[in-house]
Formats: structure tokens, sequence, C-alpha cells
């Protein structure tokens, strides 16, 4: 990515507690307008690396960038231009709604009284806070509400770039679907960075992720880009009449490659169910009907062919090698990384 085209730019970013390393040489970019999934197993340098972006904490080594101005050198103004959500956001449960966010709006430089009315009610309805809600004390909200007390909170000041940590921890599946229809809303219109373990909802709303372990950047890319790295080829499954060892050797034809997953499924004592994986990148899906047509004695009922999810992608990209399992100096070995994210 072109440096001018950056919304977010990181290069060696490293951090140490003592002689622990929690992040090291983590580089990355994100463009603008993007929607990127920040991911990694606890301990992996998510949250530390999402701080140092806030300028909460400061990095060992290393530079980043946001918008084009240094965190290092220009601090004051990259967090004008930054929103942030942090996991587990703390917020006043004696003050209601709209008295909190009319105060953050005076903190974060809305000086006049008609702006800062103007942006809270603004965001009361785009966060679906209006109505009673409100009115209410944020202590009385549900979990799911005070989230997005916390988006509104992220974006009342205007940012270029939010960075949201762990934005549904905790949230019910319905809870989930209003929140995702929030960042739905925002896509385009700035930057979102969203740190997360939730796999699915990272896999529906971002457009690229960037995924951490051990401290480390070990994949970055699009869901395309993720699956040709780390999870090439495809799995079929099948439901047939016939025998199993020759509908596989009629597939075994069309792709040597193939092979069976798992033992077939019968159903019914003349229909089974079979997987099988594929080292080829195209869909053979036209080619295996048509191999099995062929054959009188092998009747296809259907085909499916499936992709590697992100979960699958996360699980390759993250599982240690016996080196990494021996490098000294872990990030969770570190109390600051224990019970969450270092």
């Amino acid at each position: 990515m072109d440096p001018a085209d950056a919304s977010i730019r990181a290069v060696d970013l490293s951090r140490s507690f003592g002689r622990h390393r929690a992040i090291e040489g983590v580089s990355f970019a994100v463009g603008r307008g993007e929607v990127v999934g920040f991911l990694g197993p606890n301990g992996a340098g998510k949250s530390t690396t999402v701080r140092i972006l806030t300028g909460l904490l400061r990095a060992s080594s290393g530079e980043a960038w946001v918008e084009g101005h240094s965190l290092a050198r220009e601090p004051e103004r990259v967090q004008q231009l930054l929103g942030y959500m942090p996991e587990n956001n703390p917020l006043p449960e004696d003050l209601r709604v709209g008295e909190f966010l009319r105060y953050r709006a005076a903190l974060k430089g809305l000086r006049r009284r008609r702006e800062r009315e103007q942006r809270v009610g603004e965001l009361l309805v785009q966060c679906d806070l209006q109505r009673e809600t409100e009115r209410k004390r944020i202590g009385k909200l549900s979990k799911g509400y005070r989230q997005r007390v916390g988006l509104a909170d992220a974006l009342l000041a205007h940012p270029r770039v939010v960075l949201l940590d762990e934005p549904t921890l905790g949230l019910d599946p319905h809870q989930v679907l209003g929140f995702r229809r929030l960042v739905e809303g925002l896509r385009g219109s700035l930057t979102l960075v969203l740190s997360s373990h939730v796999l699915p909802e990272v896999e529906r709303l971002c457009d690229r992720s960037v995924i951490l372990n051990r401290g480390q950047v070990v994949a970055a890319g699009t869901p395309a880009e993720l699956r040709e790295q780390f999870a090439a080829g495809r799995t079929y499954h099948l439901r047939a009449e016939g025998s199993p060892a020759e509908i596989g050797d009629r597939l075994r034809r069309v792709d040597p490659t193939l092979c069976r997953e798992e033992d077939p499924v019968e159903e019914g004592g003349r229909v089974h169910h079979l997987r099988f994986s594929s080292g080829a990148e195209p869909d053979l899906s036209p080619r295996f009907v048509e191999a099995l047509e062929a054959a009188g004695a092998i009747r296809l009922h259907a085909i499916h062919r499936e992709e590697a999810s992100l979960e699958d992608i996360f699980l390759a990209a993250t599982r240690p090698s016996w080196k990494e399992r021996q490098r000294p100096g872990r990030a969770e070995d570190h109390p600051a990384g224990r019970g969450g994210d270092a």
C-alpha cells in the first residue's frame, strides 16, 4: 500500500515490559475508508498495539502515523483524529446518556453549546439512543445500549479513524445484530479498526484482517488473499447413491490431488454424505458432476463447494511452531497480559 493512501501506518512497533516483549516488529497499514479486523489469541499483542496507536502507551521502538501525522512527534494532533472505544468501556453509571455525551463533547473540543447540542443529537439518532434512553442513567442500560453509548462517545469529535476494542464482547445475538448495523452505517465515511475475538463478526464486517500471534504480525490481507496463503484449495460436500470407493475413484480422475476427509455417512441405506478436499483452486464442481453422471451406477443428489472460513485461516496462521513455543519473554508471561490480551 502506498503510504500516501494509508490512514494508519505502523512500522516495526515494539513494546517491552521489563524483559518481556508484548509486541515485536509489528508493521501494517490500513487504507482510508477501510474496515479492518485486528485478530489474535490472548496474549498476541492486539490491545498493546491499539493502546500505542491511541497514545495511551508509548512504543519502546518503531513508529506509527495516523492520517500522515506522526504519533511520536504530533501526539495531540493524532488524538484529535482518533476515536477510541476500549474493551469493557468504563462509563459513569450515575450520569444520563445525554449528560454524559454533552460533557464528553465539551472535553473533546466542541466549545459552543449549539455545536455540542447538534452533534449529540445527531449521534443519539445514529446510535439509536434517542427516546427514553437519552434520559436514562447509564447504570440502568443494558450491555448493548452501553456499547452504543461508547460508540457515540468515540464518534463525537468527527474522527477520521475509530478503534474499537472487543465491541461485541458480552452482547446477545440481537444486540450484536444492532451493533453490526451501526458499523455498516459508518462504512466508507471513516476508517474503522475492530480488535476482536469474534471471528464471524470480523468475517462479516471487515474488508481485510491483520492477524497477530505472540507479538508479531503473522498474516494480513483480504479474505481471498488469506485463503490463498493459508487455506489453498477447496472442500466439496457430496450426497450421492453408489459405492463411495467408486465415487472417489471417478472424482480423482478429474483431480488427482483429491482425498476423502472422513468416512462416508449413510442415509437411508443408499445415499451417502461424502467430504473431499482438493488442492486445486478453481471450482471443479461442473467437472465432478460430469464425471459422476457418466457412471451409470452412481446417482448424484447434490454437490457443494465450501471455502475456508476466517476461523480456519486464523487457526492455520496462529498455530505456533516448536521454535515459537520455546521463545522466551512471551507476552502472556507478564502480569499485564494475564486475564486478557497483552
